[in-house]
């Protein structure tokens, strides 16, 4: 049950995709002073070494963030995102990669809080290390679906919950939309952001149609393609549902896909979606 490691796929198309999703809704949460909290479900390890032997092994990374690295026309949206893996990476060389919790710490203000989740019992303790000296920053190994009752509603009334889970097992499509059901009867107000993998496209589907049944509104739908959906093995695409989404985020990520298709997907064989699934 916990066999899967995000070191494998760091710096991939999905993160990429998810990553940016994420910073520009951490962007459009700090343009009001109150502080706010972020909670991260599947925190992960926080930091990824992508010459490590998990990266290279599969080298899904050069595929994903090295082929946006350093170049010169990388749209205003990204800046956020890109201003973190440069921190990390402050020579010419890609070395690391940070996972969705260091990316919120580099971005996140003082009075802001971060709630951090995670269960493997290896990542977990390279999580502790990397947040040892936050004191905005608290630190569970516990169920991230338990979380959401148990840190929710959070003091400030302002918030982003980030989903990530591994989707190692059927059932993980169904515990999602439980878990956001949880979160939203106790903090209806806020942001909540799901990724998902397309591995079989009829999953997603039936994902979709159970979060348009729990009756909640404003859900967005953004997808990056990077191959025709298939039977075969393997990931052809990856997404991000959010709930409650800044009004600004639908016009962003329009403006944001059709480079990020062209830059990640050369052969011109995916595709892009930013679609209600339930409206206002």
């Amino acid at each position: 049950m916990l066999s899967y490691r995000h070191s494998f796929h760091a710096g991939n198309h999905a993160d990429v995709l998810k990553h940016t999703v994420q910073s520009l809704i951490i962007e459009s949460l700090k343009e009001k002073e109150k502080p706010f909290l972020y909670l991260d479900t599947h925190a992960g390890a926080g930091r990824y070494q992508l010459s490590g032997e998990h990266a290279e092994r599969t080298g899904e990374y050069l595929e994903g963030i090295a082929r946006i690295w350093q170049r010169d026309d990388i749209p205003e949206e990204m800046s956020a995102y890109m201003s973190v893996v440069n921190h990390f990476n402050r020579n010419e060389n890609l070395r690391y990669y940070p996972g969705s919790p260091l990316i919120a710490r580099q971005l996140l203000r003082e009075d802001d809080r971060l709630h951090l989740t995670e269960l493997h019992p290896s990542d977990f303790p390279l999580l502790r290390s990397e947040f040892l000296k936050d004191d905005r920053t608290r630190l569970a190994r516990a169920d991230g679906y338990q979380q959401l009752k148990a840190q929710l509603p959070p003091p400030s009334r302002r918030g982003l919950i980030l989903m990530d889970p591994p989707y190692e097992m059927k059932t993980d499509y169904q515990d999602v939309v439980k878990g956001i059901q949880e979160g939203y009867k106790r903090f209806a107000t806020g942001t909540y952001a799901l990724w998902y993998p397309v591995v079989m496209r009829q999953q997603i589907k039936k994902m979709l149609r159970d979060l348009e049944a729990t009756g909640i509104r404003r859900i967005l739908q953004i997808e990056l393609g990077v191959r025709p959906d298939s039977d075969q093995r393997g990931m052809t695409a990856s997404g991000m549902i959010v709930i409650n989404p800044p009004w600004k985020l639908e016009q962003q990520m329009n403006n944001v896909l059709p480079w990020l298709l062209k830059v990640l997907v050369p052969s011109g064989t995916g595709h892009t979606t930013v679609n209600w699934v339930v409206p206002e």
